[in-house]
């Protein structure tokens, strides 16, 4: 992975975060809108709460979604791994063949 690459790939990390950091608080929001008997101070403490759940949350989605990912990877690369043995070992029996029947064939013209 070049530097470039690091480099974007952490910007678009940090604009998910805050995307969801800001996704949490409008969630938040509309969670302690209803409660109007709350103070001023309670309603921040629930927000914070909340946000601060909604995100731990997403977090472990995204953890889990990688760690799926990278177990897909893994079985992709193994079926294209046996795939391309299998194709080799084709394209080598076929070349094989062919020869094989170049040789009779010359063997018995001469």
């Amino acid at each position: 992975m070049s530097i470039t690459d690091k480099f974007l790939n952490d910007i678009e990390g940090h604009l998910l975060l805050a995307a969801t950091r800001e996704e949490g608080r409008t969630a938040a929001a509309r969670f302690s809108a209803p409660l109007d008997w709350l103070t001023d101070a309670q309603r921040c403490e629930v927000e914070r709460r909340f946000e601060a759940e909604y995100l731990a949350l997403a977090r472990a989605s995204w953890q889990h979604s990688a760690e799926r990912a990278g177990r897909l990877r893994d079985e992709y690369e193994a079926t294209y791994r046996r795939l391309r043995h299998r194709l080799l070992a084709g394209w080598l029996l076929t070349c094989a063949l062919v020869l094989g029947v170049l040789v009779v064939g010359l063997a018995r013209s001469c």
